[in-house]
């Protein structure tokens, strides 16, 4: 069975209601005008004028009906077939063709291609190329909205393969918890590039599966744009009044291949010709013939003034601009340029001796203060604290609109998180344990990481992450993998060593609009106490700090790391310098080779294993800028290359103290 789900009958039956003649033929100009711009495209594709092309022949009806549905300023979330969502929305086309050919005014500056960027303006935000993503960040928004109390919907898009990734059923599922206006849509078009849909699921219909979450569900036909549009437009009626996800499956075709390079081979021949006389766009203008909205010499005469339109917008791209390689601007579009205004208090009466953990709490709760906007999400953390009650007692303060339970699914959470900056929100997201952001790697790499330097937006995102081991806690609870995110540019990475720079570093990090992840070590919670202002302040991010002088050799480290090489240089009695990073990203270059400059001597110390982690990167650093004021190699000193152990012998062996005093030894002596 090559498409279990199309449709038996030729005939769609359009009803057009209470649709006046104007209004169809606006339809039709926007339903015919995505497919000349394709005809245009893949002429364009022969010649070798773009690179690649997703087309969405044979599916107009329902990017353009859904559309034409919502507010102008409701966001969508369209994919690689929906041209008719971004010329829907009036999107300039000069600007769109100068995306597809890679140019400088295009909307990412040549950096991303087709449908993979967005425009705030249009409230329009496209697709990353792992589809699922987009679901989540609709909720997002959909959360935004009914946090500032605005009648609006979002509208996510996903294939009938998109829905078998994880983080649909995510999406669905904290929309339905949460009760956010979403309308969910499918477009089923048959095959996941050549994957049948019989090969990608076994639910009678896909809305059955928004039906397992709760959630109202519907299938209808895709190919008819009065359909679509009169459906959609009244779930988007209903959810403004009484917010709750919707799920919209659209049946439909995809006439030609995933991209035109894959072709269509794969597809049976009488497949194809069934769903070729189901074309939108044929149908519609046969009911536009029968009802005497227009004559087949009326729409031919508006498509000519559409494809002239077309050839004057793509001539006058041709005088736009390749990309320069100015390696200035590159950089600077990796984060989205701030002002820090940096509090840093006189250490007077407001100062008491607080605990690790006291310190983050407070610079939450204070930060909850200064910021209206500032949302926290997580496991736990409502009602209950969160696993380790930094977060007890904000409900009470704050409410549970602003202070939220999440469901188990960290990708969704984070792609909310992100959702929500798109609406000029902040957010707080506390991973349960370091470990479980594994979970939502995509979203942090790919979108949060990206999102400024693809087309300007932001992630205006804190992800703390309870970190480290020490405690017996085995693989899973203690992992130290701050390399992960060190290594990908967009992020910010920030791991603080006491309680004074933790709250300082915390509050920085949530006023910086970039996304940040701010790693506090769990055996500091509680064992490390220390001199605490009362009052809010910030200390700068990308700055480290000189623990302790001295002129014999330097100690370069963070986190736990800080309090072994205190406990290490003071049974030594040496004149050895601490470096606490503070901030891994960005790196403080001046301090640590001012230090090396100095000792002449180094040491990089970090619990996170040794092969692959930051102390790598750091020595390689010393060794390209002060590689002649080394009097001996660059040390390292991490932990084994091998998961952290549960056992409290074999992790004691795991640790990177258990061989900081020989290394300090060695280097001394050198």
């Amino acid at each position: 069975m090559y498409f279990m789900k199309e449709m038996t009958e030729v005939e769609t039956p359009f009803q057009r209601g209470t649709l006046s003649n104007e209004k169809l033929i606006e339809f039709y100009k926007a339903l015919v005008y995505p497919r000349l711009i394709e005809e245009k495209m893949l002429n364009l594709l022969r010649q070798g004028k773009i690179s690649k092309w997703f087309s969405g022949i044979g599916q107009e009806a329902i990017s353009v009906g859904a559309t034409l549905a919502l507010d102008d300023d409701s966001f969508i979330f369209p994919l690689h077939r929906n041209l008719g969502v971004f010329t829907t929305r009036k999107m300039p086309l000069t600007r769109l063709f100068a995306q597809w050919q890679g140019k400088m005014e295009g909307y990412t500056k040549g950096r991303d291609r087709s449908f993979h960027f967005g425009s705030l303006e249009n409230a329009v935000v496209g697709m990353i190329s792992h589809l699922g993503p987009q679901l989540s960040l609709a909720n997002g928004v959909a959360l935004a909205d009914a946090l500032s109390g605005q009648n609006k919907v979002a509208m996510a898009f996903t294939g009938e393969g998109g829905t078998s990734q994880g983080e649909f059923h995510e999406a669905l599922n904290v929309a339905s918890v949460w009760q956010l206006p979403v309308i969910f849509i499918i477009e089923n078009n048959g095959y996941g590039l050549s994957t049948t849909t019989d090969e990608q699921y076994k639910c009678a219909t896909l809305a059955d599966r928004g039906i397992g979450y709760g959630m109202k569900a519907l299938t209808i036909d895709g190919n008819n744009i009065l359909e679509v549009y009169q459906t959609i437009k009244k779930i988007k009626e209903e959810i403004t009044l009484r917010p709750e996800p919707v799920l919209v499956e659209c049946m439909t075709f995809r006439m030609r291949g995933h991209e035109e390079a894959s072709g269509t081979k794969y597809v049976p021949k009488e497949l194809m010709e069934k769903w070729a006389l189901r074309d939108p766009l044929l149908l519609f203008e046969a009911f536009l013939d029968n009802e005497k909205v227009l004559s087949p010499g009326e729409m031919a005469a508006i498509k000519d003034a559409l494809k002239k339109q077309i050839v004057a917008d793509l001539k006058e791209t041709e005088a736009y601009h390749d990309p320069s390689p100015i390696l200035e601007l590159e950089l600077d579009d990796v984060y989205k340029p701030w002002k820090p205004s940096f509090q840093v208090p006189e250490m007077d009466d407001n100062v008491t001796e607080k605990r690790f953990i006291d310190a983050i709490s407070e610079g939450l709760s204070q930060s909850m203060e200064k910021f209206p906007n500032l949302i926290l999400m997580g496991q736990d953390i409502a009602e209950y604290g969160g696993a380790f009650k930094i977060t007890e007692g904000f409900v009470a303060k704050f409410g549970k609109k602003r202070v939220r339970n999440t469901p188990l699914c960290e990708s969704a959470i984070v792609g909310a998180a992100l959702g929500l900056s798109l609406k000029g929100y902040k957010s707080m997201v506390e991973m349960q344990f370091a470990d479980f952001v594994s979970c939502g790697f995509n979203q942090i790499i790919n979108n949060l990481a990206k999102i400024h330097y693809r087309w300007g937006a932001h992630a205006d995102v804190v992800i703390r992450m309870p970190t480290g081991g020490g405690m017996a806690a085995g693989p899973f609870h203690s992992q130290s993998n701050e390399a992960w995110f060190f290594h990908t540019p967009g992020l910010k990475v920030v791991y603080p060593s006491n309680p004074y720079d933790a709250k300082g570093l915390l509050t920085a990090a949530i006023e910086d609009p970039n996304p940040v992840l701010f790693f506090e070590h769990k055996g500091l919670y509680r064992s490390v106490s220390g001199p605490l202002p009362s009052t809010f302040y910030s200390l700068p991010l990308g700055k480290a700090a000189v623990l302790k002088e001295g002129i014999k050799a330097t100690i370069i480290t963070y986190g736990m790391g800080v309090i072994w090489a205190k406990e290490v240089v003071e049974a030594l009695g040496e004149a050895i310098e601490i470096i606490d990073l503070r901030t891994l990203w960005p790196l403080d270059e001046e301090t640590l080779l001012s230090s090396v400059k100095k000792t002449g001597k180094v040491i990089v110390l970090h619990e996170d294993t040794l092969t692959g982690g930051i102390g790598g990167e750091i020595s390689a650093l010393i060794s390209e800028k002060a590689f002649e004021h080394l009097d001996a190699p660059v040390l390292r000193v991490g932990g084994l290359d091998s998961p952290i152990p549960f056992s409290p012998i074999l992790e004691k062996q795991f640790m990177a103290k258990s061989r900081l005093r020989e290394k300090l030894d060695y280097l001394l002596r050198y």
